[in-house]
């Protein structure tokens, strides 16, 4: 994989959309640029989960402006990321194409897990490097995550469906503060908590820190204030309360530090760190620069660097659902083999599709585990549901989908494949499979594969067919399969030898 001096993250959180931009020093990001606004998507979220006209249109002129400032650079150096909002968002799919256009790159949307992964990994990297076990607690728009790691490895991580943005608005909708809207408030926060409690309190960890916009803002307004000395405490967080309650509307609270666009989601904030403080038995947190944009450019460079999270998560995958590694290979050697040729003479590369080969020859039997019978559908639906640190959902759709197409009907994946680029990793991946079905070592002879556009050619020896009755029986399948898409796989002499294999097979 190429490197690249400059590298830019994208974060669409639910309150703020961030641009970070950084220039890449051997194993360390200085940044050069940051852009953030306010954006408020959650805000636009209605009770059916759908993104409102307005939401969108201040995402999409952000994106814009966003998208004038990394003009000029490369695809691969710049990664744009959503989050909580789009994950829930029911016609977030037609949001993001907009998005997409606006912003000029691709826009993924990841898993909270995967969020709390690249949040540590940003915090982690603004802190002094430390054996300590540390609690990393990140007040979002729309989620909050909790993580606890050593050094730069993340150990536990969880995500939940609470921000400062969603119960700002469903406690606090007029910007009134009284007693019982925030003992509410606090008490939804607890209840959230209850389930994650005994893997995160105190004695899993040995320093608390906070990130995101809501927690710096908390521990500016208490020091700048007087309500504490700049950390978060419990002490600082019922005196910031006491102060909102006294005034009694957000309207009209004047506070050091205080920006104007945090005011409207700062009582929704504070209720979720009070509940956090009291469930996790903290009683002092830091505030720490670092977040999920850092560790979008951090990650990056590790795949540049050949440290991509997603091999290591595929490795591990392979080991939990005891995968044999030698079919894995010998698939995905010849899988390799078949795709290079295929592609050969192809106009443009894509330099992603090889990335996924590899990783689908590795997961494709993981499904064996579940139940032999119909396995690569179990492989797919593990692909798609299950945590995977480093993937975004939409490459676990991807893999899972080209998973589900190695074997069997194509009917069903028909309409998901979305180009000619993906047909080829499919036709490789399948040939690779049913060469490989004996699940030894095999020679084959001369090839040739060749594609354009979805007209696919594939020439072997007839000599060698002979020997392999049950391969061109299969080969004839499969030949079948794709002219039940509208697809065609021409195998020069299989119709000569098909009645001769059907005769040995026969005897």
């Amino acid at each position: 994989m190429a490197e690249y001096s400059t590298l830019a993250a994208v974060d669409l959180g639910s309150n703020s959309f961030h641009c970070q931009i950084g220039r890449v020093v051997g194993d360390q990001i200085y940044p050069l640029d940051a852009l953030r606004e306010a954006v408020r998507l959650g805000a636009g979220l209605t009770r059916d989960k759908l993104l409102d006209d307005a939401s969108q249109e201040r995402a999409r002129a952000c994106l814009q402006r966003f998208g004038e400032r990394l003009r000029g650079f490369d695809q691969h150096a710049v990664r744009a990321l959503g989050t909580n909002t789009l994950r829930v968002a029911k016609n977030g799919a037609a949001f993001l194409k907009k998005a997409e256009a606006a912003l000029g790159f691709p826009i993924e949307v990841v898993a909270g897990r995967e969020e709390a992964r690249l949040i540590y990994l940003g915090v982690t990297h603004h802190l002094p490097v430390s054996k300590e076990k540390r609690l990393i607690v990140d007040i979002g728009g729309g989620s909050t995550e909790f993580i606890i790691g050593t050094t730069y490895k993340p150990q536990k991580l969880d995500s939940l469906f609470m921000g400062c943005v969603s119960y700002s608005l469903r406690f606090f909708p007029d910007g009134k503060v009284t007693k019982n809207t925030m003992k509410q408030a606090e008490l939804a926060a607890r209840a959230e908590l209850q389930p994650m409690v005994a893997r995160f309190a105190r004695g899993n960890w040995q320093q608390a820190v906070g990130s995101s916009g809501t927690v710096r803002a908390l521990a500016d307004i208490m020091q700048l204030n007087g309500f504490d000395d700049g950390h978060i405490t419990p002490h600082g967080v019922e005196r910031l309360r006491a102060h909102l309650l006294k005034v009694g509307d957000m309207a009209k609270v004047e506070l050091a530090g205080l920006r104007p666009d945090r005011v409207p989601v700062l009582p929704g904030g504070l209720a979720i760190m009070s509940a956090v403080l009291s469930e996790l038995d903290i009683d002092s947190m830091i505030a720490a620069a670092g977040a999920m944009r850092q560790g979008i450019l951090y990650d990056m460079l590790g795949r540049f660097h050949h440290q991509d999270m997603r091999d290591v998560t595929v490795a591990q995958f392979m080991q939990r659902y005891h995968v044999d590694a030698v079919q894995a290979r010998r698939v995905g050697a010849l899988a390799f083999s078949l795709y290079n040729k295929l592609t050969a003479e192809a106009a443009a590369a894509d330099d992603s599709a090889p990335h996924y080969l590899a990783w689908a020859a590795k997961l494709h039997e993981i499904g064996i585990s579940v139940a032999y019978s119909g396995y690569h559908k179990h492989s797919a639906y593990i692909i798609n549901h299950a945590d995977m640190p480093g993937f975004s959902r939409d490459e676990q759709t991807r893999l899972s989908l080209l998973v589900l197409a190695h074997r069997r009907s194509l009917k069903k994946i028909f309409d998901q494949i979305e180009n000619d680029v993906d047909w080829n990793t499919v036709l490789a991946l399948r040939l690779a499979a049913l060469f490989c079905r004996g699940r030894t070592d095999i020679t084959l002879p001369p090839f040739q594969a060749k594609a354009q556009g979805r007209r696919f050619r594939l020439t072997l020896d007839v000599d060698w067919l002979l020997k392999y009755p049950l391969t061109v029986a299969a080969l004839r399948d499969e030949a079948r399969e794709w002219d039940k898409i509208g697809l065609e796989l021409k195998i020069p002499g299989l119709d000569d030898l098909e009645s001769g294999a059907e005769l040995a097979l026969a005897t």
